[in-house]
């Protein structure tokens, strides 16, 4: 855009009002923060909701319930989804969670059955610390997933205690399902005894088809096979199951993204009163420059070199502040013992520097068009 031995006079031109170059930078980072954390957000509600035509997984619940407390299944209904056709793999599970409503910092305990769990999940968890052995011999292990485990601190060996109870992390895995990155996998017995002791009550079955087409004529066969039991049931794709409990929360989700333009509005709107008042005070200025041979489109040229730096300067920052931020703090979501996660990670810090360059260049094009117009005269004659 501009040859690289005007880069210094560009940064002299930023430099000269400190204060106000300091202030739009700033306003322009906090901007780009927000921006960066709603589409972090957003592209957690997309991952963990939206389907595909590979999904295979359908989740039974209590008909009419929500919060895992409120739902109790027999876990004899195991085998008879298992015998359902069209059924390929069942897993019944325990939920335990230290809070029910929405939440950044849930803990969920899923209980399973060890041995059949492993021989079904083994390939979609890859244990990343610690061992799957010794998950298997000691009864209050816990399986952590990576996000819970980076987000409290655990390491294999540590001993935790949540809805009243006391877990030893045996293990640490990293999966790329949503709903498995921020739960610990526990003995199903364990976590009944520890609980209500209600031996023989799950709160959920997680339910494998062997034909993503069949997902529908599966889960209706299931609701089918209890409609008439004193405990019916709801069965849902893993994700619409997820959409449908927390509704609420991806609603308030989902209009954040009226914030991320309000927040596109105010880059553009910072820079843009920051590059204009720069323009006002430098009219005479200009007129020097043509008189030493700049024509008006370097001149409008160097008016958008100094919107493309100021935008990247405060994008950069507060891109950088919020994908540093949240890949620190690995948050997530969490209602009913559900997570949408909230990750950012190189996609979003290039989208996000990408958009302040980009608004940076808008915001200099009117003033850098009306500067290039003036005339020497006219400019001389400025006050």
């Amino acid at each position: 855009m501009i040859a690289p031995k005007y880069i210094p006079l560009v940064i002299k031109q930023i430099t000269r009002h400190r204060t106000r170059t300091l202030l739009t930078v700033a306003g322009v980072a906090t901007a780009m923060f927000l921006f960066v954390a709603v589409q972090a957000m957003q592209q957690g509600v997309a991952k963990a909701t939206e389907e595909t035509t590979a999904e295979t997984t359908l989740v039974v619940y209590r008909k009419d319930r929500y919060c895992p407390f409120t739902s109790q299944l027999p876990d004899f209904y195991g085998r008879k989804i298992g015998d359902i056709e069209g059924v390929k793999e069942v897993i019944p599970m325990k939920i335990a969670v230290n809070v029910c409503r929405a939440s950044l910092d849930v803990v969920t305990l899923r209980g399973v059955v060890v041995e059949q769990f492993i021989d079904q999940q083994r390939a979609d968890l890859e244990v990343i610390n610690g061992s799957i052995e010794k998950w298997k011999k000691t009864y209050n292990g816990a399986l952590v997933g990576e996000t819970l485990a980076r987000r409290r601190g655990f390491k294999v060996g540590d001993t935790f205690k949540t809805s009243n109870v006391q877990n030893e992390v045996s293990g640490i895995f990293r999966s790329d399902e949503p709903q498995n990155q921020n739960v610990a996998y526990v003995h199903l017995k364990a976590l009944q005894q520890a609980t209500d002791k209600k031996f023989g009550i799950v709160t959920q079955f997680q339910v494998k088809v062997d034909d993503p087409a069949r997902m529908d004529e599966v889960a209706a066969a299931i609701d089918d096979e209890f409609a008439i039991e004193q405990e019916p049931t709801t069965t849902r794709s893993e994700k619409v199951f997820v959409a449908h409990a927390a509704g609420d929360l991806i609603e308030l989700i989902k209009f954040t993204r009226h914030l991320g333009w309000g927040c596109l509005f105010a880059v553009l709107a910072l820079v843009g009163n920051a590059i204009v008042l720069s323009v006002q005070d430098r009219v005479k200025e200009h007129a020097i420059f043509q008189t030493l041979g700049f024509t008006g489109n370097l001149i409008g040229r160097l008016i958008i070199a100094e919107g493309i730096l100021v935008g990247l300067l405060g994008g950069g920052v507060g891109t950088l502040g919020a994908v540093g931020i949240l890949y620190w703090k690995q948050l997530s979501l969490s209602v009913d013992g559900l997570s949408i996660p909230i990750s950012a990670g190189a996609t979003l810090l290039i989208t996000g520097l990408g958009i302040s360059l980009a608004l940076g260049v808008v915001a200099g094009l009117v003033p850098a068009w009306q500067a290039s117009r003036h005339e020497i005269a006219s400019c001389f004659r400025a006050v």
